[in-house]
This record gives C-alpha cells, structure tokens and sequence, in this order.
C-alpha cells in the first residue's frame, strides 16, 4: 500500500524548514517509526518517523531543500519488503538480484547528531546497542564505542560544521564561504532585534561563592547518592533569582506594546551551549522546584539540545534567563536580554582571589555577574537592588534554603 510522506506539523510560530539530511534512500526497508529524514528549523532539528514499516520507494524533497508544512516528502510501500520491493519493480526479462535489506531488528533510540556519528563512524548494529542506556545513546557513547572497537573517531563531530580547511600553499590566500544554520540565523535576528527594540543596559557585582563551595563539597557525595544527580551550582543560582525576582517582580515582566506584562509564575531560562548553537530550555514553574529538581531539570535538558532531541515548546516561553560563560573561561560579559523578557543574569569564571574579610586579607573564590535589563521599564535602582539581593543569597545561602 502506498504512504505518503509529509513534513509533521510544524509550531504554529515556525513557517517553514530545511531538510537536512536523509536517513534512509529508495529500496531501503524501514520499520514503523523509524527515522527517514532530519528537519532544521530555526530552534530545533525535528524527526521524520516513518508511520508504518516497509520500503521507502520515492524521495520527493532533497537535501538542503525548504519545506513547508505538509508538504510531499517521500512515498512510502507499507508492508513491502526490500526483497519483494526490488522484484516488483525489475523488469521480467532479466529480473536482477534482490538488493539486500537493511536490518530492522528493534535498535535504541538515536537523535540526529547521534544518527550523524554512527554514520560517519560506520558503527554495526550491535556496537550501537552496546552502547544504549535506557533506550538512547549519546554521542559521546558512540565515540566511546568506537574507540573501544578501534574505529577511528572524529576529533568532532558536528552536524553543520564547516569542510576541514585545505593545507595552505606558501604564498597562497585563500578563504571558505560557509552558509549559516537556520538556527545561527535565528540567533542572529534574535539578538539585532532586542539590541533595536529594547533599551539594553548592564549593571555588575561580584559574589563570595566561598561559602557555597564549602557547603557544596560537605554534602555532594550524599546529594548524589539520594537524588541521583550532582549538586552544581546553578541550582543555587536559580534559587536566588527567584528569591530576588519575588521582591523586583519587574525583571519577571515584559513589555507587549504599551502594557507591562507581569508574570506571577518563574519560568526560568538556562542557556545551554551546544555544536549547533545556544539554546535556552525552559525550567517551567522553578520556583516549584528542589535543588534535586532544578539539577535534574537541567542535567536532562542539556543533554537533549546536545543530542538534537529537545522538543520546540522546551524552547518556548520564560520569563528570566541565566547564561554561565564561565564554563569557557569568561570573566567579565555582557549578556544580551532574551526577548519578550526582559533581563538576563549572566554568570562567569570563579576564581580565587585577595579580598579583606573582617580587617583581614584572604583568599576567597569570586565571581563577577552581570544583569543586563531592559531600562525601558527597569531602573537602575531596582536592578542594581536586585542583583544585590541575587549577591546576598548567594554569599549567605541559608537566605535561599529559609526563604529570607
């Protein structure tokens, strides 16, 4: 029976996207909801399942193509065989020999950047099911595997990284044009727009993580071993936001037009950086949420946009973001407000460094953080107020755990 192939509904805010890649060509055997193609839009990379199992017979859309939503991908025979498939279509003079099916033994569940590293490694079967947990594998497992088999792993892997740079001649120039993702576009409108639509100003602070530090190492092994997950930082520095966005409920608001929009629920942004770009899940009802919760939260949403499995509305909404450039040896920045929202808290590199404590001068573990706030609707006074108290729940984090 013949199936058409149609690109999913798309979000109602995406028009249209690029068909990246094909997983499968005509005459190849697929099994129900198996993977066919990859879709880019401007936030995430999408899976085509195929709905039922046969013989992918046509492919309609190439790579690289736009699409729109429903459009004709590629034509299906449900209930064909790779083997049957090839017989019906020779012709019977000289019918030739059946083109051998791919396997369509069960396998573990690969996201698309995953898909990518098994094909370039050329990984069996078997070595990919070895290295499932729980149902999927990671990249990093695969590059794992590949080792351990002797396969010759790529020092990286990325699905639109640019074509390796050719050897430079003595006396040549030379130079590579490279077409930015739809998501890299998407960041680049983001980021002019709410530089054009917004009054962008940052203020700054430095924080004594000392305290945190200690409190982190005397009780992380038992953190982990109740909750499963570690104790990072970030759940510290979610807590205080929020404890600071109660008392300046402005940094939670937005602006639609003329109105002032508050938001009476915490839905915080984390920027989380990945191969194919930033990417800012949402922590939805934080607030709602314990240390465990909020590391966890974080911890599985990272690992999403890093295998190219976040789903769009993870994506969608929030009403106060944090990024952390510390992870990359940042000391000092000025991050840009994710629009609607209207402020930002940016994180960067803990460092030891000499401060005077009580007369004295000691070595404590610093950090400079910076807010960058739509001054259109924040003043100075409530931002500066409001990362100072985002500064005292930090230094003092009995504030966070007894909410004063």
């Amino acid at each position: 029976m013949r199936v058409e192939i149609r690109v999913p509904q798309l979000p109602e805010s995406v028009a249209d996207a690029t068909l990246v890649a094909w997983r499968k060509q005509p005459g190849d055997a697929v099994k129900r909801d198996e993977s066919l193609a990859d879709l880019e839009t401007d936030k995430v990379v999408l899976e085509v399942p195929a709905p039922a199992a046969g013989v992918l017979k046509e492919i309609r859309a190439a790579a690289g193509s736009t699409v729109k939503n429903g459009e004709l991908l590629a034509v299906l025979e449900a209930g064909a065989t790779a083997e049957t498939s090839a017989q019906s279509t020779a012709a019977p003079a000289a019918a030739p020999a059946a083109a051998p099916a791919r396997p369509t033994s069960a396998a573990p569940k690969l996201g698309p950047a995953a898909k990518r590293v098994a094909d370039e490694l050329k990984l069996p079967g078997a070595a990919i099911a070895a290295a499932a947990k729980e149902g999927r594998v990671a990249k990093s497992d695969l590059v794992a595997a590949a080792a351990a088999a002797g396969s010759a792993a790529p020092a990286r892997v990325a699905p639109t990284a640019p074509p390796p740079a050719p050897v430079k001649a003595s006396g040549t120039r030379a130079e590579r044009r490279v077409p930015m993702t739809r998501l890299r576009q998407r960041i680049a409108e983001r980021l002019v727009q709410a530089q054009s639509t917004q009054a962008l100003l940052t203020t700054f602070n430095e924080v004594d993580l000392t305290n945190i530090n200690e409190l982190r190492n005397r009780y992380k092994d038992g953190f982990e071993k109740r909750h499963g997950v570690k104790l990072g930082f970030m759940s510290f520095f979610v807590r205080a936001v929020i404890a600071a966005l109660e008392k300046f409920p402005l940094l939670n608001a937005s602006v639609e037009g003329t109105d002032i929009v508050y938001h009476d629920y915490f839905d915080i942004g984390v920027a989380v950086s990945t191969e194919r770009g930033l990417m800012v899940p949402v922590l939805r009802d934080a607030d709602l949420l314990d240390f465990a919760g909020i590391e966890r939260g974080i911890a599985e949403y990272a690992q999403r946009a890093r295998d190219g499995s976040i789903a769009l509305e993870d994506l969608s909404g929030g009403t106060f973001s944090i990024t952390n450039g510390g992870v990359f040896g940042s000391l000092l920045s000025t991050p840009i407000v994710n629009a609607p929202q209207s402020a930002i808290l940016g994180m960067h590199k803990t460092q030891l460094r000499p401060m005077v404590v009580d007369g004295q001068i000691v070595a404590r573990a610093m950090m400079y953080v910076a807010l960058s706030y739509d001054h259109r609707i924040i003043d100075g006074k409530e931002a500066v107020q409001f990362l100072v108290a985002v500064k005292d729940g930090l230094e003092d984090p009995g504030r966070i755990l007894l909410g004063v």
